[in-house]
């Protein structure tokens, strides 16, 4: 049973059909990758999928449960993690602190106030941990504002990572990364892997060919493909649309 599944996944805005009967599932442990042109549906697929809109028609399951139409926060509480394409983070906070605000730790015990929160190891040794886990436990103590952007990137994950997850959904990871940052962040993709079911959309067809293990092709708000990269680009869907001289 796939960790994670939607199925017949509608979405319409007015009287604008967006998601019309997508489905994919993903298994645990695995990479699956979400690719498409602009204004195909994908973001809106992440939306729903996360709990950020709710479906007009289908299901959602993850882990044999039924989610469908959850809110974020509940969702979020049974696993699952979101980065976002626009990067959402304090800048003028340092970068444990932005990964101690989204720890489990932090939000049951209902600390808000800076001194209170480093005042407590625990929770700093919590964050500094996940930092670790994508490269920036030397840049704990500086400014979110002050990371490259290719840092922030990671910080960004890093939030994500804080709630503990089963599953995270990356929303073009990429997105403004220079050639030698990508690298980075597929480095440090194959290492989260080991630990994490991870689903992301991504425009930049070498990095999401190289790790996903399978991808799913939405156009015109519809999956008109999905199996392993290789699978793919012999795809006649695939071969004739941009999408394949990308590829």
């Amino acid at each position: 049973m796939p960790l994670f599944e939607a199925r017949n996944i509608q979405k319409r805005f007015g009287s604008r059909v967006v998601l019309e009967n997508v489905s994919l599932a993903v298994e645990e442990g695995s990479v699956h990758g979400i690719m498409g042109p602009n204004g195909a549906g994908k973001t809106t697929c992440f939306h729903v999928l996360t709990g950020h809109h709710a479906p007009d028609g289908g299901t959602i399951s993850f882990d044999g449960k039924d989610i469908t139409g959850l809110k974020p926060h509940r969702i979020a509480r049974l696993g699952i993690s979101r980065s976002f394409q626009i990067m959402n983070l304090f800048d003028d906070t340092v970068a444990v602190e932005n990964v101690i605000l989204a720890l489990p730790e932090f939000r049951v015990r209902a600390l808000n106030l800076s001194r209170r929160v480093f005042e407590d190891r625990q929770l700093i040794d919590a964050a500094l941990e996940v930092l670790a886990q994508v490269d920036l436990a030397d840049h704990a103590w500086e400014k979110a504002s002050a990371l490259s952007y290719g840092q922030r990137r990671a910080l960004e994950i890093a939030v994500a990572l804080a709630a503990r997850p089963r599953i995270v959904f990356l929303d073009e990871p990429t997105s403004g990364l220079g050639a030698e940052a990508t690298r980075g962040l597929a480095s440090l993709v194959k290492r989260l892997r080991q630990r994490y079911t991870i689903v992301m959309i991504e425009h930049d067809m070498r990095f999401l060919f190289a790790l996903a293990d399978r991808i799913s092709v939405i156009h015109w708000g519809q999956v008109i493909a999905e199996s392993t990269p290789d699978a793919l680009m012999a795809n006649k869907w695939v071969a004739r649309s941009a999408l394949g001289e990308l590829a």
